[in-house]
């Protein structure tokens, strides 16, 4: 069975489009090793209702045969230990979730749209302890904490409007005796597979429209992270989601191909969803085919940045730290490979160095000034960084791996295509620059992988702004800016990025088919 949820090389999640904090007055600068505040206790501090650490199906909190346990991977220490379930429990939740099916899809659109606005309603107004929850359990720094918890909260806001504009249509009939009538109806029960990077908006990403369209889920959360996914249960629960309709499996990573199997498999399950590595992915479209399920699969990014000379300088560079430097460059929209044209790129070089030793502040996601917290998975980053050097890059900052989880940003110039770097997902705080000369050269190295998620362009040429967007095999552009992420756009990639697409009016679609009625036998 495959080691599923393995975060190597993989694509975890996206970073959303929240207003930037106000900077701290204080400089900020990459230390050579952890700060100080490290070597603190650092404990989780969350209201009860919201730490809940057993699973949640048919509205009832259940427990395992055993536990797992939740670690801080600032620290390596145990904050949870949560109830290990397997196929057993799974399964239950499976059925749970078909049951409820039947009398969910008989709820209006409107009833089930007061209940998802119920749901965002609790969120924002518990929005520090979840925020706390994902900075103990994911190590990201409590500002973004609390920026997820907004884009989480907002998924639930967009589609508890959109729930009410499931439009069908009514054809014009080449026969005088008949109408034609297209109704789209929810397509049953959905499997939801969700990353640690956004363990709060990957689940609402998904579930809000899901139960917008009258779906009823199954979520299983990243064993790194499920006492989000749980929160989010005590938030339904309380928001009045009825029984059966949200339910959450956690397991421990020794137990997730086993509760994935049957996720992916069980007969009463009509729809996946799930955000991951591509080869992960490739996996479950496997498995589902057999019972030719509908997916939806947001997968592996390998995001271009392009700076070409008419670019302004500062905002390059602003986007540049944004799109990089989001949960430690952990995120599946996150820039992997900048490209920065011959006229503009020893002023943009210097401009980001200075940014870099200004901004960026590594240590513990509790404290305030943090910006960089742990990475899940170190070697990476650290494999690519030492194959780049031994290719002839050149270190201008950081480089080296830190106490524990920590990694210090880095910067890399003179960097070329045959590095690692520039064929694999970094998923880390690695930002290697190459330079290049002409627009065709820059796409032609933009466009040579095998996936395509996200890719950015900064310019103020409007010719080139066109060219470049059109031609850019990715799913989403960002031009002259380095966040692009929002419930009111669609969210997905071509190639090997996955299938399908998620938020907007056309996320709900994912969850929907579509049924033709012929109504004949009518007197002209």
């Amino acid at each position: 069975r495959p080691d599923w949820l393995k975060p190597t090389g993989s694509c975890w999640g996206h970073k959303p489009t929240e207003p930037e904090p106000a900077p701290d007055s204080r400089p900020r600068y990459v230390l050579p090793g952890l700060p100080a505040a490290m070597h603190r206790h650092y404990s989780l501090d969350v209201s009860a209702p919201l730490l809940r650490t057993q699973g949640y199906v048919d509205g009832r909190w259940v427990s395992a045969a055993s536990v797992f346990p939740v670690l801080d991977p600032a620290t390596g220490k145990e904050i949870a230990r949560v109830s290990d379930c397997g196929p057993a429990e799974a399964k239950q939740a499976v059925d749970a979730a078909y049951k409820a099916f039947h009398s969910w899809k008989q709820c209006t659109a409107k009833e089930r749209s007061i209940l998802l606005r119920k749901w965002f309603d609790l969120l924002t107004l518990h929005k520090e302890d979840l925020a706390k929850l994902i900075t103990f359990e994911s190590g990201k720094p409590i500002r973004e904490s609390l920026g997820e918890i907004a884009y989480s909260a907002s998924f639930l806001e967009w589609f508890s409007e959109e729930a009410r504009r499931v439009y069908g249509d009514i054809v014009p009939s080449p026969a005088k005796d008949r109408k034609i009538l297209l109704l789209k109806q929810p397509v049953g029960v959905a499997s939801i597979i969700t990353p640690w990077n956004f363990p709060s908006a990957m689940i609402t990403r998904k579930v809000g429209a899901a139960l917008a369209a009258g779906c009823t889920v199954v979520v299983k959360p990243a064993e790194d992270t499920p006492l989000s996914a749980l929160a989010l249960a005590e938030l339904a629960e309380q928001a009045g989601i009825p029984a059966g309709v949200f339910n959450v499996v956690p397991c421990s990573r020794e137990k997730t191909p086993a509760v994935g199997e049957v996720l992916c498999t069980d007969p009463l399950v009509a729809k996946i969803s799930f955000t991951g590595s591509t080869a992960t992915g490739k996996l479950l479209l496997k498995m589902a085919a057999d019972t030719v399920k509908k997916a939806s699969m947001e997968l592996g990014g390998h995001a271009p940045f392009i700076v070409f000379d008419s670019a302004d300088v500062d905002k390059a560079v602003a986007g540049a730290m944004a799109s990089k430097f989001r949960n430690s460059g952990q995120t599946c929209v996150c820039s992997n490979r900048f490209l920065v044209q011959s006229g503009i790129h020893d002023r943009f070089m210097e401009k980001l160095g200075k940014a870099m030793d200004a901004e960026l502040r590594v240590g513990h996601g509790s404290e305030p000034d943090t910006t960089q917290g742990p990475l899940i998975n170190t070697r990476a980053a650290e494999k690519q960084v030492s194959d780049a050097v031994s290719r002839g890059a050149k270190v201008l900052k950081g480089g080296k791996r830190l106490d524990g989880s920590f990694m210090e940003p880095t910067l890399l110039a003179n960097v070329t295509t045959d590095m690692l770097c520039m064929k694999e997902e970094t998923f880390g705080p690695l930002l290697p620059v190459i330079r290049f000369n002409t627009e065709e050269e820059a796409l032609a190295i933009a466009n040579a992988s095998n996936v395509g998620l996200a890719g950015y362009c900064y310019s103020q040429d409007v010719s080139q702004i066109w060219r470049v967007a059109e031609a850019l095999e990715v799913g989403m552009v960002g031009i002259n800016e380095g966040l692009l992420s929002t419930p009111e756009a669609t969210f997905g990639g071509v190639k090997q990025s996955g299938l399908g697409c998620e938020g907007s009016k056309y996320g709900v679609e994912e969850y929907l088919e579509v049924k033709y009625m012929c109504f004949g036998g009518l007197k002209p």
